[in-house]
């Protein structure tokens, strides 16, 4: 498995067909050993941020002046009752993370999304959409819309969270959208089995209009900045490259030298301010991985220890679930940040990825997701930056770029080995986490021991 280090309305659309080959949009100033006829597409030096998707954010919020008679409206609807994942794809939908998309997928949506991995708009450009966004009803629910085209959305305490109107209802094609989305149908597929497995067997879509901005109340709504407040704060920086890093897991020193690196490369290539957009994961994620918030304090020790630059960084909370589908949920995420200002992703290893939930080996091979981004269609205007792989050099006793031609100096330490190691209460070599992060990590694995009566849960590769 991968180290740490490492808008529509319904309507025709026309015949999708793509060029065959297709500019690779690699940064030049780095080179890949695994595509040597590549042709590098030059990065244009460009002030202001990068268009969203569609050209326009679409914010999908009501009307102050609206909320109450929607509210009052919501009340004698059909109603469909969202799961907390749900609530966090209309999170991500209502503030615009997937433009120029409306809400939850119709057929013709869904259909692109799932065959083409992209959406055609109706001026014939094309824009990346690699992962469903749909609403899963059952039979009941079915029964009870009818003929209905507008439909409450409610919480568990039976709020109202939004109003989906103009509704389709179409078959929930679970099997094809399991293998098309994680190009296996093995048990064990953690998202699979949290959402899609126990779901109805409809889906439907419509355009949203939702009441309030949703919140967590879990003392972490100050990092969940929407695209357009994060456009907002790179334009108080007067950032003239914004480049992106997403991540699930702590910060490491590894991942530290990635980003200030990163950043050295750029200003070598002409850009005067560029900003690091810290993006950790805030949605749904597997059972074994670090929660968010322990992750998130882990994130403000790096900053307050030094080791990433507070100045050139915006630390903010990514609020998709994960899918861990690997080269198709990788697309999402690059395309996501377009959407936030990014013009620059940073892509390791086996990006999205996971073991393979039945057999002893990766799910995917693990230089795919780089390839597929480099490639990907309605991702040309995004610049691809491959990690360079990053190490514990014992030589140096830090984190250093791995140098082949003297394997023997450098020791990897993946997540499963910091894991068992802040379980066990063990110290990294020094120089791979700073202190102050390493100490919340180790206080993460007390909690779970006080909280199991001494007994940790055995790490799981991811």
């Amino acid at each position: 498995m991968a180290t740490m280090s490492a808008l529509f309305t319904k309507t025709s659309y026309p015949p999708h067909s793509l060029p065959k080959s297709f500019n690779t949009r690699f940064s030049p100033t780095l080179k890949l050993s695994f595509a040597p006829k590549i042709q590098w597409k030059r990065v244009r030096i460009q002030s202001g941020l990068i268009d969203p998707d569609g050209g326009k954010l679409v914010e999908l919020f009501v009307e102050k002046s609206q909320k109450d008679a929607k509210k009052k409206e919501a009340i004698s609807l059909p109603k469909v009752k969202l799961t907390k994942i749900d609530i966090q794809w209309v999170h991500v939908l209502s503030e615009g993370w997937a433009s120029p998309l409306r809400g939850f997928m119709r057929e013709s949506e869904f259909l692109q999304t799932l065959h083409f991995n992209s959406l055609r708009l109706e001026n014939g450009s094309v824009v990346n959409m690699s992962v469903p966004i749909v609403l899963a009803i059952d039979d009941l629910q079915k029964q009870s819309i009818g003929e209905s085209k507008r439909v409450a959305l409610v919480d568990s305490d039976d709020n109202t969270v939004a109003i989906l109107s103009d509704v389709e209802i179409y078959k929930h094609p679970k099997e094809e959208r399991i293998a098309r989305t994680w190009g296996t149908t093995a048990p064990g597929l953690p998202y699979v089995e949290e959402t899609i497995a126990g779901s109805g067997n409809w889906l439907i879509g419509g355009d949203l209009e939702v009441i309030e901005p949703i919140k967590y109340h879990d003392g972490l709504d100050h990092f969940r900045l929407s695209p357009a407040e994060l456009r907002e704060e790179f334009t108080r920086r007067n950032a003239d490259a914004v480049f992106a890093f997403q991540l699930r897991n702590p910060v490491h020193n590894g991942h530290a030298l990635l980003m200030t690196d990163t950043r050295r490369r750029l200003l070598e290539m002409g850009y005067k301010n560029p900003v690091l957009l810290l993006h950790p994961l805030g949605g749904y994620t597997k059972a074994d991985d670090v929660p968010l918030s322990w992750r998130m304090k882990q994130h403000v020790k790096v900053l307050e220890d030094g080791v990433l630059d507070p100045e050139t960084t915006v630390v903010s909370i990514f609020p998709s679930p994960m899918h861990y589908a690997g080269p198709t949920e990788v697309q999402w995420h690059a395309k996501a940040r377009i959407n936030a200002g990014a013009n620059f992703y940073i892509v390791g290893r086996d990006p999205a990825g996971m073991s393979h939930p039945v057999e002893k080996r990766d799910l995917y091979d693990a230089d795919h997701g780089k390839k597929v981004l480099s490639v990907a269609p309605g991702l040309e205007r995004l610049n691809i930056l491959p990690f360079r792989v990053a190490a514990y050099d014992k030589t140096q006793g830090k984190m250093a770029f791995f140098d082949p031609s003297r394997p023997a100096d450098f020791l990897f330490i993946s997540g499963t080995k910091m894991r068992t190691l802040a379980k066990n209460k063990e110290n990294p070599p020094d120089g791979f986490m700073c202190p102050g992060g390493w100490k919340v990590l180790v206080e993460y694995y007390d909690s779970l021991s006080l909280a199991n009566n001494g007994k940790v849960p055995e790490p799981v590769p991811a």
